[in-house]
């Protein structure tokens, strides 16, 4: 059988989470690790049984061995090197979001056009079990037409430091780390209507709060207390051009009194919550009655999203699938999302017909 021979770019945390899943894919031979610490790369492609290790990731996609990439780099080198790698002739996975801008997500939609290439967005979300489930009764129709939709995903005191503080190389904070995951898990399951217009607030009132030491947190290698250049948190209404409409928020510092994700669509036939577990309310026999499905997980499952996005991946690019989450979705998302900045900037309601 015909290997998918890979090489991912950057070894950091979300990295890891793709070599894990490459290296568990019996369909996958790992090639090569760049990144641009030559040291840490060969360390990670030892790890993972990769053949080769790069602190040049033109090297690695001058590879004649390597068929696809994974792209696991900061968010402002996303564009570029997802680019480089289409017009490489390599199948192409890159990290949501899948550029900082508008104007960076088209010009890869530009690469793509030009291209037979499989270009998938790491929506890895939308690959977990409970959501998979869900898309099935929402595709037979069990929910009806989704004309309402709830997104929200709440951290108290959550902001990592580093990179994901500095607007420059993010492009954005919670917005774009964590809200882009409810966000698009929204707009997938309410079936990828077109946005007509997008009314958004920013507030950056509590920054890091990195006087708080009480609370334990994620916090990057290179987290420096006095740096952060993003948002706290941010909200929207999201409107369709077949009448649908979305709210919005997230956050990544707020006085809440507890950490909340919440993911929930609703149809005129049903509703249903995804996140923080799969639960589907509907009318039977003039009842209303709720539907609780039995899947090992009703949350979602890090690990096996991870290896489902990967075997989603792996079966595009050896032209035995269809991606799910396909480069124009990322344009897409992008498009909401530098919206609801503007929005925020302006003070005005943004129209995008």
């Amino acid at each position: 059988m015909t290997k998918f021979r890979v090489g991912v770019i950057g070894a950091g945390s979300i990295a890891q989470s793709h070599l894990t899943a490459y290296s568990e894919n019996a369909d996958v031979e790992l090639i090569a690790v760049a990144d641009m610490n030559l040291e840490r790369a060969q360390s990670v492609a030892d790890q993972y049984g990769a053949r080769r290790a790069y602190a040049d990731p033109h090297e690695l996609l001058a590879d004649d061995e390597v068929d696809a990439v994974s792209i696991c780099t900061w968010n402002n080198s996303h564009a570029n090197w997802a680019i480089a790698a289409i017009e490489a002739g390599k199948h192409v996975l890159v990290e949501k979001p899948i550029a900082r801008t508008l104007e960076e997500a088209l010009e890869i939609q530009k690469a793509v056009e030009k291209s037979d290439r499989v270009v998938q967005v790491g929506f890895v979300r939308r690959h977990s079990p409970n959501c998979q489930v869900l898309k099935s009764f929402i595709d037979a129709d069990e929910l009806g037409e989704i004309y309402y939709a709830k997104a929200s995903c709440i951290r108290r005191m959550g902001n990592p430091g580093g990179w994901f503080a500095d607007k420059e190389i993010a492009g954005g904070g919670p917005l774009l780390d964590i809200g882009i995951h409810v966000l698009d898990l929204c707009w997938y399951l309410m079936g990828s209507p077109k946005v007509v217009s997008v009314s958004g607030n920013t507030y950056d009132r509590l920054g890091n709060r990195a006087n708080i030491t009480t609370m334990p947190r994620y916090q990057v290698a290179d987290y420096d207390p006095d740096k952060n250049s993003v948002e706290d948190m941010a909200n929207a209404v999201i409107r369709f051009e077949n009448g649908a409409s979305l709210l919005l928020d997230c956050s990544y510092s707020l006085h809440a009194t507890q950490d909340s994700i919440d993911v929930s669509v609703y149809g005129d036939k049903g509703g249903a919550e995804l996140e923080p577990a799969l639960h589907i309310a509907t009318e039977m026999h003039d009842s209303v009655v709720n539907i609780e499905p039995q899947i090992a997980s009703r949350s979602f499952e890090f690990g096996v999203g991870f290896a489902n996005e990967i075997q989603n991946f792996v079966d595009s690019g050896l032209g035995r699938a269809e991606t799910i989450a396909p480069a124009w979705h990322g344009v897409e998302i992008v498009r909401i999302l530098e919206a609801i900045y503007e929005s925020a900037e302006t003070g005005r309601e943004i129209s995008l017909v």
